[in-house]
């Protein structure tokens, strides 16, 4: 079989499942375009329909406008979201500071490996393409086009490889660390709406179908 590491010809995702309040989540396959809301009836999320084993995945995302505080909006791979023993590597926007995203990677339910980039730009301003590189020995967390952070697997330590979904959501993170992560909730300017684009996953990748209720 060949090397999985050297395979990142991407193509557009074709579907989704919606996890929760899939009133909140529209997908238009046409034009490869997804629309998260967070509002009275809380967030959303949406994650693919089949899980990848390393391989390049990227979106373009217009962040929500106004006061975000308290708020994460992200894109993300995890083997399963809420399995303490996951796989997962991250972009998370923390909502208190929109010129900021975290990066974050996990190894069976081990993190604490954040960091924090400037953006250099609003992340509500416009679209932005945000990339992970997943290989077998390293990550690369890249933004319009430039490689951001890259982390190298080392002897000795946990990284990621179990198959993993792509995730994104909208969620209430205020009572995260006592809203010192992603500040207190505001919601003064809801509806709050995080907007995504041209999404793309590995080609040939796919390792196991979910049969997960999305309901």
């Amino acid at each position: 079989m060949a090397d999985p590491s050297l395979h990142h010809e991407v193509q557009p995702i074709k579907e989704i499942a919606i996890d929760y309040t899939p009133e909140a989540c529209t997908h238009c396959p046409v034009s490869n375009s997804i629309t998260l809301t967070f509002d009275h009836r809380g967030g959303a999320r949406w994650r693919s329909t089949t899980r990848f084993l390393y391989g390049t995945f990227t979106s373009l995302i217009q962040c929500p406008k106004g006061n975000t505080s308290g708020l994460n909006f992200n894109i993300y791979l995890s083997s399963l979201e809420g399995d303490k023993s996951q796989d997962e590597i991250d972009f998370e926007f923390l909502g208190k500071d929109k010129t900021i995203v975290q990066t974050n990677y996990y190894s069976t339910g081990t993190g604490n490996r954040e960091q924090i980039h400037d953006l250099g730009f609003d992340c509500s301003d416009g679209f932005h393409e945000y990339t992970i590189k997943w290989n077998p020995d390293s990550i690369e967390w890249v933004i319009d086009g430039k490689v951001v952070r890259k982390a190298e697997k080392k002897e000795g330590e946990g990284f990621p490889e179990k198959p993993m979904f792509l995730y994104a959501s909208v969620w209430d993170a205020s009572y995260i660390d006592e809203a010192r992560w992603t500040g207190p909730y505001i919601g003064s300017d809801a509806p709050y709406v995080c907007l995504y684009k041209d999404i793309q996953v590995p080609v040939n990748n796919t390792v196991v179908e979910c049969s997960c209720d999305s309901s």
